[in-house]
């Protein structure tokens, strides 16, 4: 696994470009903007996502997938309401066997399908692979120590993967929950919406760690009745991207629901961003799947009603606050 191919040139694409030149792998990383594969190929910066950041050489990025589908492996890092339409761009270049490794943290909206399935759907012939965990791609792409799960049902080449993109400071755990990192991940960007608005509304920090507590049990239902381990959901795919995610203003998830906390309309939010904050998007998803199984999510239900529904914010909050008290482990 010499070279990497990179679907995805924002901030965190960028960044795991970085981190695997730095494992020594060639590195060809694809961007749907002309203009941004000129500069980062003229610059070795993107100014776009990650403009304090040098590249090193041996970093080239293209416009053409063929380019991308050609490498070894390759890293699946849209946003997760495009990997579908990405993967099926890549579909007639895609050769059997290639690693496609999802670094997309979502559930498909309309489906509720999870990436793998979405993934699956248009790559049959590709070995699946998940990254996911407590990052932030500014971190990440100066080389500043990060540990991650890479989850893959084949062991062997899941420890390949890992050998490929590893280094001292880059360390991905191996796994063989696909579905728990994925919940993992897909989950927490919705709870740290919700533990923004806590901050923002100024609720307090018991409140935050309430709903940090509570949401982890909610992120493990789900991710047990889609097949996931618990034991999963308590490494770095669940509690640990769910810490950091739902604890930062670093974090687009927490500052987004902030905000939200403060009065502000989402729309406005969502006007002044480039990158895209994907509890957003994932909020309907997950609340529409986890109601499919039968699965009770209060909090997500909450940032759900109050994004997608047009909820007054503080009543919502009322209605989470007034529900009966019940045993812990449930």
């Amino acid at each position: 696994m010499n070279s990497i191919g990179i679907v995805g040139a924002g901030a965190w694409g960028t960044a795991l470009a970085a981190t695997a030149r730095r494992a020594g792998r060639a590195v060809t990383l694809w961007a749907r903007e002309s203009e941004l594969v000129a500069d980062i190929n003229a610059t070795r910066r993107n100014s776009l996502y990650l403009p304090d950041v040098e590249l090193l050489c041996g970093i080239r990025a293209t416009t053409d997938l063929a380019e991308v589908a050609a490498c070894d492996v390759v890293l699946l890092v849209t946003p997760a309401q495009h990997l579908g339409a990405t993967a099926r761009a890549l579909a007639p270049l895609w050769r059997p066997g290639v690693p496609a490794v999802i670094c997309a943290k979502g559930i498909e909206q309309g489906s509720h399908a999870m990436m793998t399935e979405v993934v699956e759907r248009a790559l049959p012939t590709a070995a699946i692979a998940v990254l996911s965990g407590p990052t932030f791609a500014i971190e990440v792409a100066r080389g500043l120590p990060t540990a991650v799960t890479l989850a893959c049902a084949d062991v062997e080449l899941g420890q390949r993967l890992v050998d490929a993109i590893g280094t001292p400071t880059f360390r991905p755990y191996l796994s063989d929950d696909l579905a728990g990192a994925e919940i993992g991940g897909a989950v927490k960007n919705v709870l740290a919406i919700a533990c923004g608005i806590v901050e923002g509304r100024g609720l307090g920090d018991n409140a935050r760690a309430a709903l940090i507590t509570r949401g982890m049990a909610e992120l493990t239902r789900l991710a047990v009745a889609k097949g996931g381990r618990p034991e999963t959901l308590m490494g770095l795919a669940g509690l640990g991207d769910l810490i950091l995610t739902a604890s930062s203003a670093q974090s687009r998830n927490y500052s987004l629901g902030f905000a939200l906390g403060e009065g502000r309309a989402l729309a406005d939010i969502l006007a002044e961003r480039r990158a895209v904050t994907e509890g957003v998007w994932t909020a309907g998803a997950v609340v529409e799947l986890a109601g499919s199984l039968g699965i009770e999510m209060p909090i997500c239900a909450a940032v759900d009603a109050v994004i997608n529904q047009g909820a007054e914010l503080d009543g919502v909050i009322r209605a989470l606050l007034s529900r009966p008290f019940r045993s812990e482990g449930i």
